[in-house]
């Protein structure tokens, strides 16, 4: 539905947004880990959409892709969604059809799967970030569909909001212990979340447990698409404030929040509470039997050319307004052949290269990959995930078995440039 939300400080004013059930975000949906969900979706919008559910392991009819597992939901209709949520974790919901006007325009939220046991904690809290593109007046510039955006970096906007308000203060109590489920719900924007003299502990990824670890770098850096849980200690004493910076880019630093010490503490130093996460029932890859799949992503500026037999085709592409190509090919619809085909039960490992001059967030529908190794290095947390952060030129390899079958989408998870070409569909097949 359209509503309106102050995403610049007042007295400036208030910005027409679309949203789930009037709230920016949408609704904060919590269950517990075993529950089943169902929601009945009504489309109160003029255009169609549908719902996404973003790294749930889900039946493939209930993933919300239009025109590949569902149909969209036209304005005035619905759809009901209903499936089993086996993995507790950090999720989000948000459309998958014109995607990049729709999420960027404020059709995102979160949903939260809670463990049977979960880590003790004083609060546990979501912060979902989102990214505007907004004109002098407050109105969300128009053109989601720019050139110039999909050969770059995305629809970067010039605002940032955290739960849908500008550099919001919160109030925290000297040595109380949070949980921040931290979703990324921008269309193109990374952020590098600093933390200051705070010591935030990354003990999820994506909704999956991990070692108990401070961030690399001493930043938690986060894609569109991506979650990062962390277990913060409010350690900067009474009547202090700690600014939580973006540093992604060192030039462009900004406030994102501030968190803002009480006089009174919670108690008389930081807990010594056990941080470590119950794991999901996850079916483990076998890499000694893994069948191994080269992607190569070339395209959009400053990136490496493909050369060879190829390269006339994609120039081909191009012209047609393609800019990104998954081993030479952009996506043009979901008609497209699949990329790869897996029988059911079997490990997949997928080798992929960026040879692009851009970050990509790659997202694969329908499963949680273990990510092997970057650059040709074994990763130290071996972490599952379903979306995977590609620095330019960067080789990662992931594995996951192929236990869901179905036709899924394994795409950028900035928008403008899966619009553009950079996806692809993994099919899972029952054994003949």
């Amino acid at each position: 539905m359209r509503t309106q939300a102050q995403l610049l400080a007042p007295p400036r004013p208030a910005t027409p947004v679309w949203s789930y059930g009037g709230a920016l975000p949408g609704p904060e949906l919590r269950f517990r880990q075993g529950d089943r969900l169902s929601l009945r979706a009504r489309n109160d919008l003029d255009t169609p959409t549908s719902i996404h559910w973003h790294g749930l392991r889900v039946p493939n009819a209930m993933d919300g892709v239009a025109h590949l597992t569902q149909p969209p939901i036209p304005p005035g209709g619905d759809f009901h969604y209903e499936f089993d949520l086996p993995d507790a974790g950090t999720y989000w919901y948000h459309p998958h059809m014109g995607g990049a006007e729709q999420l960027g325009r404020g059709l995102a939220g979160a949903l939260v799967v809670e463990e049977e046991t979960p880590i003790r904690v004083d609060r546990d809290l979501v912060w979902m970030l989102q990214d505007w593109r907004l004109e002098p007046d407050g109105a969300i510039a128009p053109g989601f569909d720019g050139m110039h955006d999909a050969m770059h970096g995305g629809r970067i906007g010039n605002r940032v909001t955290l739960n849908g308000r500008p550099g919001p203060r919160i109030a925290v109590a000297p040595n109380e212990r949070l949980r921040l489920r931290i979703v990324n719900a921008a269309t193109a924007r990374i952020f590098a979340l600093d933390f200051g003299a705070l010591a935030p502990v990354v003990v999820a990824l994506d909704g999956q447990p991990v070692a108990p670890h401070a961030p690399e770098g001493g930043a938690v850096l986060i894609g569109p698409g991506m979650r990062a849980d962390i277990a913060l200690d409010a350690s900067g004493g009474a009547g202090t404030e700690a600014p939580v910076r973006d540093l992604f880019r060192p030039d462009g630093a900004y406030e994102v929040a501030t968190l803002v010490h009480g006089d009174t503490p919670l108690r008389t130093r930081a807990p010594d509470w056990d941080m470590a996460l119950p794991p999901n029932p996850l079916p483990e890859p076998d890499l000694a039997a893994a069948t191994r799949h080269d992607i190569v992503f070339h395209g959009g500026m400053m990136g490496q050319m493909m050369m060879g037999a190829d390269a006339p085709a994609m120039i081909d592409q191009m012209r047609q307004g393609r800019m990104w190509f998954v081993n030479g090919r952009a996506a043009q619809g979901h008609d497209d052949p699949p990329l790869i085909v897996a029988e059911r039960g079997s490990t997949q490992l997928i080798a992929m290269e960026n040879r692009t001059g851009w970050w990509h967030p790659i997202h694969l529908h329908g499963h949680v990959f273990r990510i092997v190794s970057r650059d040709g290095r074994p990763t130290v947390h071996r972490e599952w995930r379903d979306t995977v952060l590609m620095a330019p030129e960067e080789r990662v390899e992931i594995a996951f078995r192929a236990d869901n079958p179905g036709d899924w989408m394994l795409h950028c998870h900035v928008l403008a440039h899966q619009a553009a070409g950079m996806a692809a569909l993994v099919r899972v097949v029952d054994a003949a």
